[in-house]
């Protein structure tokens, strides 16, 4: 499913028109972004959670080369399915 099948999915299921799932959509988007970006953990329960970590800075190689290349440390973003939705899944 990609960006606009969502928003075809929320309009219909919310009733909202496609124009205000969009922007409700947006608007979610940018609050775990902003939350994330400041170190907070965004907890939809029954849904899931969103998370950062560090990742530590290591050695990797080259596939092409085999050389041995310096892998920057970084944040990523976990997100870790809540119970409900799991189970929905399964």
């Amino acid at each position: 499913m990609n960006k606009s099948e969502l928003v075809d999915a929320i309009a219909a299921e919310s009733g909202l028109t496609k124009a205000d799932s969009e922007r409700a959509l947006k608007g979610f988007m940018g609050a775990v972004q902003g939350a994330l970006k400041k170190g907070d953990r965004v907890s939809l329960v029954g849904f899931g959670s969103f998370s950062v970590s560090k990742r530590a800075a290591r050695e990797g190689r080259n596939p092409q080369t085999g050389k041995t290349i310096k892998i920057a440390a970084k944040n990523v973003v976990k997100f870790k399915a809540g119970s409900e939705l799991a189970d929905k899944v399964n």
